[in-house]
């Protein structure tokens, strides 16, 4: 007995040590750069791509491109990536280093070799564009896609007296480029990115038990710090603050919107978190749900367990819904048409992650926009691909007199090469129950 509850108990995974995430994530940069960019600029057509920014106001798609050790640009970092047919693209960085040796490092001939900066930044990539002669030079400019979006109105001015009227005609938003790369997950990142999914279900279910809940005593806001600190502890990060929502079956309202209110946990409440780690660049997002028994119970009254099960049965739908090729607003459509006809009360608001916790790709839904996301939800789901499945149901519970309840759940999924969608670890199966 005492065996089985310390393995219970037992960190499924350590986060390596930081020395060894570098070597792995240098790994993953590679790779991304040999195998996944020259893909994408073919199939957009992009002949040339700049990805320029200055120090502490970096482009999003910044730290997909650079190594773990940069940890921001270099007074103004210029990567200069030239599609070059069968020798594959060429990567430049004029300002900045190499990423460990996967850029060609421009410096200053006339200077001691020192770093261009300033002007003969710009110098260095007019002359770059006149020995190439690209057909197009993208940039990242775009009203949709924040992760398209990085080139700063300061920088594209210096950028169009740089190259000048007749170089900037070639000049076209990147969009899709950009965004795509980021978007894109390797198969090699799987097994870390499982593994931290296998401490988010651990931590959760510790935090919804009689390890960190005393009936009547703990509070809401005892569950997040707890959470929080056990997410330091161990070497992690997060990407959004934790939240843990409490209903209760009697009459008295909770304001779940209201996050920040410290509520006591009492018997027969139902408990929601919302939980996210964060390492090696990588971030996930996960809502489980709990319930604390009462004396003699020993699991949550059927109204709520039905409930539950309707929100597994809606996240069974998104999922089967979500292949390659479908818009967002159509795995949103076709997902709400399905839950209508099971007769579920539900919403849907899902996401892509990885480099980002709300990362770049489609949008399938927003909690407070069910008819669809124009633009951000216009983009096909593409193969190689993780995304929350984030959704919500609403139904009454007969043993609270008709009270409605509240289920979100999230579990992050993987959509394969093949494009086939699954779940990265699995997904709550059963309530976490705290006795």
């Amino acid at each position: 007995m005492v065996l089985a509850a310390a393995m219970a108990t037992a960190q499924p995974w350590h986060v390596p040590p930081l020395r060894e995430q570098a070597q792995i994530q240098q790994r993953w940069l590679q790779a991304r750069l040999d195998n996944v960019l020259p893909a994408l600029m073919k199939k957009h057509g992009v002949a040339m791509w700049l990805v320029i920014c200055r120090e502490y106001n970096e482009d999003p798609a910044f730290f997909s491109l650079a190594s773990p050790t940069t940890l921001a640009a270099r007074r103004r970092t210029i990567y200069v990536f030239t599609d070059k047919g069968a020798e594959g693209v060429e990567r430049l960085a004029l300002g900045g280093g190499s990423n460990g040796g996967l850029y060609t490092v421009y410096r200053d001939p006339e200077n001691a070799g020192r770093e261009i900066m300033g002007d003969s930044q710009w110098a260095t990539l007019r002359r770059i564009v006149e020995e190439r002669k690209p057909k197009n030079i993208a940039v990242d400019i775009s009203s949709t896609h924040a992760f398209s979006d990085g080139l700063s109105a300061g920088e594209y001015r210096q950028l169009e007296a740089a190259l000048g009227p007749e170089w900037m005609k070639r000049v076209i938003p990147a969009e899709l480029l950009p965004l795509e790369y980021i978007e894109t997950r390797l198969p090699e990142m799987l097994e870390t990115y499982h593994s931290m999914t296998e401490v988010v279900h651990w931590l959760i279910a510790r935090a919804f038990s009689n390890e960190v809940i005393t009936p009547g005593k703990t509070t809401s806001q005892d569950v997040v710090w707890w959470l929080r600190q056990q997410t330091q502890n161990l070497g992690y990060g997060t990407w959004f603050h934790t939240t843990v929502r409490v209903q209760k079956p009697s009459n008295a309202k909770v304001d779940m919107l209201d996050e920040a209110a410290p509520v006591v946990i009492e018997r027969g409440d139902v408990l929601h978190v919302d939980y996210g780690l964060s390492a090696m660049r990588l971030n996930t997002d996960t809502q489980h749900m709990g319930y604390v028994l009462r004396k003699g119970e020993s699991e949550p009254p059927a109204g709520v367990l039905r409930a539950f099960r309707q929100a597994q049965r809606l996240q069974e739908i998104v999922l089967e819904r979500l292949r390659p090729g479908a818009t967002g607003n159509e795995v949103l459509n076709s997902a709400l048409a399905q839950m209508r006809k099971e007769d579920i009360n539900g919403s849907v608001y899902s996401h892509p992650i990885g480099d980002h916790g709300h990362g770049a790709g489609p949008l399938i839904g927003l909690w407070d926009r069910q008819q669809g996301v124009p633009g951000r939800g216009d983009v096909p789901v593409i193969p190689s691909s993780w995304f929350s499945i984030e959704l919500s149901v609403r139904a009454p519970v007969p043993e609270w007199d008709g009270k409605e309840l509240f289920i979100g759940m999230e579990e992050d999924a993987s959509v394969n090469g093949a494009g086939k969608a699954s779940w990265v670890l699995r997904r709550q199966e059963k309530m976490h129950l705290v006795r």
